[in-house]
């Protein structure tokens, strides 16, 4: 099955793809790699909790928004290629989570992100990752997602 295919079996409707919030290109390609800045879980451009892991923001809350992020990207991969059929494979995920004194939970709040990656490219999309905690991510977001795909020739 086609990734444009499973995004409609699992009812993913992509939005628009979110807009840059600083000096950089949201994705830039290099030969057959494809890099997609780091992208916060705004909807509609608003983020929609803030807060850190923690003190206050779950791990399943932050599992959904981490989601959301790999949503987001997937729009700007969308509108890059024209198609998601075009991703061979997801290569690398770095998730960066907004975390309180003590908390220890990261690779679980990155799950959200990778879990999606997988259920639309199945084992090409599974991927080699990094979850980091960090004491502040930019409006004060809880998880920040950045990815690298390999497009098909």
């Amino acid at each position: 099955m086609t990734a444009e295919a499973r995004l409609q079996e699992l009812a993913i409707a992509l939005p628009e793809p979110p807009a840059p919030v600083g000096l950089y290109a949201p994705v830039k390609q290099s030969g057959n790699l494809l890099y997609v800045s780091g992208q916060l879980p705004t909807i509609g451009g608003l983020l929609p909790r803030a807060g850190r892991l923690g003190e206050g923001v779950s791990v399943e809350e932050a599992q959904d928004l981490a989601r959301q992020c790999a949503i987001n990207a997937l729009a700007l991969v969308r509108q890059h290629l024209g198609s998601l059929d075009r991703v061979a494979q997801v290569v690398r995920v770095g998730g960066f989570v907004a975390s309180g004194d003590g908390f220890t939970e990261q690779p679980k709040v990155v799950n959200g992100a990778s879990q999606l990656l997988i259920d639309i490219f199945g084992d090409a999309g599974r991927h080699a990752r990094a979850a980091v905690g960090v004491a502040q991510l930019p409006a004060g977001a809880p998880v920040e997602v950045e990815f690298l795909f390999e497009v098909a020739p």
